[in-house]
């Protein structure tokens, strides 16, 4: 996985950042935001390599790279991503679900009890959800699905994206020339998060199988 990284996304972005700079940071955390799985933990410390680059006068672009610059970027870019998959969770996902969510097991009832849970947990729960790789690309869905007050979902969503993108970006420019080691690191938890996600899935399903034979 980490060797396609390498061989396609990082030439990608190289590219991208020597083409339009900052705007090449705010597209590609858009995209991550909106679902498309390019690692955050690519996308900003390559842009804090870029700014080690900016301070030892070597510059690999025409453009002078900057840490809160490439921070703002990097957020700004989240958010507008999140707000693209809330909306297809909120005007593709919740009719669909609506629909035929019966035959994935999943009730109207279940539904409101997700608006419901949202309506309370929510702000907590997309603020932290943004500090934790995997999770951060995918909540937007489940809190468009859930009709999150849009307002509250952009406020928290952007809060919790700034420290992370803080902390990556800061990362890559300390890091310089190893920056990489920020997603070697990060990544061992991918798969944790993966199984934990997909052992969830299970039960609930579990759960509903048994509960639809007993009745």
């Amino acid at each position: 996985m980490f060797e396609l990284l390498e061989s396609w996304v990082i030439p990608t972005l190289e590219w991208l950042y020597s083409e339009v700079g900052y705007l090449g940071v705010m597209i590609a955390m858009a995209l991550e935001s909106a679902c498309i799985p390019i690692p955050s933990e690519i996308i900003l410390p390559m842009a804090g390599w870029m700014v080690a680059q900016s301070y030892l006068q070597e510059p690999l672009t025409k453009v002078s790279w900057d840490l809160w610059l490439a921070v703002i970027a990097g957020t700004v870019g989240n958010t507008m991503g999140s707000v693209l998959a809330y909306a297809i969770g909120a005007f593709g996902g919740r009719p669909f679900l609506e629909r035929y969510g019966r035959y994935l097991l999943i009730s109207r009832h279940e539904l409101e009890t997700a608006d419901r849970w949202f309506a309370r947990y929510g702000n907590s729960v997309v603020f932290f959800s943004r500090l934790l790789p995997v999770i951060r690309t995918f909540i937007s869905l489940p809190a468009g699905i859930a009709k999150m007050d849009l307002g509250k979902f952009i406020i928290y969503s952007t809060l919790g994206a700034l420290p992370w993108s803080i902390a990556l970006v800061w990362l890559g420019k300390w890091l310089g020339d190893n920056w990489l080691l920020v997603r070697r690191t990060l990544g061992r938890f991918d798969v944790l998060i993966l199984a934990l996600i997909i052992l969830f899935a299970i039960l609930f399903f579990y759960r509903r199988f048994m509960l639809i034979r007993k009745y």
